[in-house]
């Protein structure tokens, strides 16, 4: 095979993990972002995205050469305005290019010989991000706030000469995880969140925009152990690493600890060893049952309590079952929040959840950097523990209700000679438009139900819900019909699958 020679300004597909090849162009990194160690790479600006990244060569093929190709094996609606942004770019480029002779040739007869300068031609940011604009940025332009954490390893903070968009409340926050002065970085939470009154007299904290999507958290100094590394946990873990933290996993079943081993994780042979061990202890796993047994059961959580240890629920499990490990922790000293998360195990593995927390606002503070480095927005809900239970079995309701109505629509749409991808194409480009909508329904008609978010959990999710709203005498109709289709799913042995499974319930 030939050897290909790529250079800054070439066009190319990027491959990035699990990612499909993506347009994108080779351009100059930021002055102080550091090239990761190990093999030759290049720092590639991605089409239709904000998305930047270092990318191994290997991972790299020219663009104009594989267009057919890669538009062959790709057929997704985001992917085919990634491939129309680069060939709006093209046209552009084009246009500058003749624009650019024409002068040339005229000053040239009117000017005579000088010293030759170097002139360095700026990308075309409009035509990454898929829109248009007038403006011309500037090397000393910042980048858009919302760059994914894609580079490899941990990437030392830089600072942006110039920050034209500081009314941008996202990008302020970017500014601040980026900036080198030290206090900025090591300010307490408290200084650095923002707060919003609701009408309840409840006060919810959202976090700044998480510094995991650029690299430059200060990991804190606390011992973190980790319980459970299902599809939301092993993401977690790997970004905490990924950090600059210390931490001891446990999982029931122990080789899937082995991984995380490798990158750098202590191993804990039991529950209480693991608490024991560190300052702040995690545990995602899935269900009441699970989370009691995890904490109650032999060598459990509770025997590693002592006064000051802090635990952590990350579960989505119903209030009550909140409540009472809440109080069992406390009563032997230590201390306690609840953190459910919303999100999926891609969400999970690119640091990008939102985590909905309830309970000892100090633990929330001391979790700053860990929840940072695996979620983009943390969110405090005042009131006691079970508050965030609460919330987040309503988010998931919501959710797999949304997604029960969408897979009927699909199934009604072939049932009365109708094109699905028409429908998925029109309903891609209206209200409801999301990567959600896009990306369930992609994974659908591609009969992939490879699990992002198990249907069964998205059932449990549903189930507890409704049984909330008995609780309170208040009627869930919608999300009622919605767990019946998950549980005819269920016995159509789609447990194990995508929630977007429910799919076959209308098929079968």
């Amino acid at each position: 095979m030939a050897t290909v020679h790529l250079r800054i300004g070439d066009l190319v597909w990027g491959k990035l993990g699990r990612y499909p090849p993506w347009p994108g162009k080779i351009v100059s990194p930021p002055k102080d972002l550091k090239k990761p160690r190990g093999k030759k790479c290049f720092f590639v600006k991605f089409f239709g995205t904000e998305d930047h990244a270092w990318i191994k060569v290997e991972q790299l093929k020219p663009y104009h050469p594989h267009k057919e190709e890669m538009i062959k094996i790709n057929k997704g609606k985001r992917f085919q305005q990634a491939v129309d942004a680069v060939e709006e770019y093209l046209k552009k480029a084009k246009g500058k290019d003749q624009t650019h002779s024409d002068d040339k040739s005229k000053s040239d007869k009117g000017r005579k010989a000088a010293k030759p300068m170097k002139i360095i031609e700026e990308d075309d940011e409009d035509a990454f991000k898929g829109g248009s604009s007038d403006k011309e940025q500037t090397d000393s332009d910042p980048e858009p706030s919302s760059v994914r954490r894609l580079v490899a390893g941990t990437v030392s903070g830089f600072k942006w000469e110039s920050s034209p968009v500081k009314d941008d409340p996202h990008f302020h926050h970017f500014l601040l995880s980026q900036s080198e002065k030290p206090a900025s970085s090591m300010e307490p939470i408290t200084k650095r969140l923002k707060i919003i009154e609701e009408d309840t007299r409840s006060t919810s904290i959202q976090a700044a925009d998480s510094t995991a999507i650029n690299g430059s958290i200060t990991p804190t100094d606390k011992r973190i152990g980790f319980l459970g590394l299902g599809l939301m946990g092993s993401g977690v873990v790997s970004n905490l690493l990924k950090m600059g933290h210390v931490v001891t996993v446990w999982n029931r079943t122990a080789e899937k600890c082995d991984l995380f081993i490798q990158e750098g994780a202590r191993l804990g042979r039991t529950p209480a060893e693991v608490v024991s061990m560190c300052d702040i202890t995690f545990s995602c796993v899935s269900d009441p049952k699970a989370a009691r047994d995890l904490v109650l059961g032999p060598s459990g959580v509770l025997q590693g309590i002592r006064p000051g240890k802090c635990y952590v629920e990350m579960s989505t499990v119903d209030p009550e079952t909140i409540m009472e490990l809440a109080q069992v922790i406390t009563s032997r000293g230590g201390r306690f929040l609840e953190a459910p998360v919303s999100g999926s195990q891609q969400l999970s593995n690119d640091g990008m959840l939102v985590i909905v927390a309830a309970g000892d606002r100090s633990v929330y503070e001391d979790c700053s950097s860990c929840f940072q480095a695996m979620g983009k927005t943390s969110f405090f809900i005042a009131g006691e523990a079970g508050n965030a239970a609460r919330m987040m079995l309503i988010i998931n309701m919501v959710q797999g209700s949304f997604m029960a109505t969408i897979a009927e629509g699909l199934t009604l749409a072939q049932a009365t000679g109708q094109s699905q991808q028409t429908f998925l194409d029109i309903l891609c480009h209206g209200q409801m438009a999301s990567t959600f909508v896009d990306q369930k329904c992609q994974n659908i008609l591609q009969g992939n139900f490879k699990p992002d978010y198990y249907l069964k959990h998205i059932q449990k999710d549903l189930r507890l819900a409704i049984s909330m709203g008995d609780s309170v005498n208040h009627p869930t109709p919608m999300a009622a019909a919605a767990n019946e289709v998950y549980k005819r799913a269920k016995a159509l042995d789609q447990s194990d699958n995508d929630m977007s499974a429910v799919y076959r319930a209308y098929i079968h």
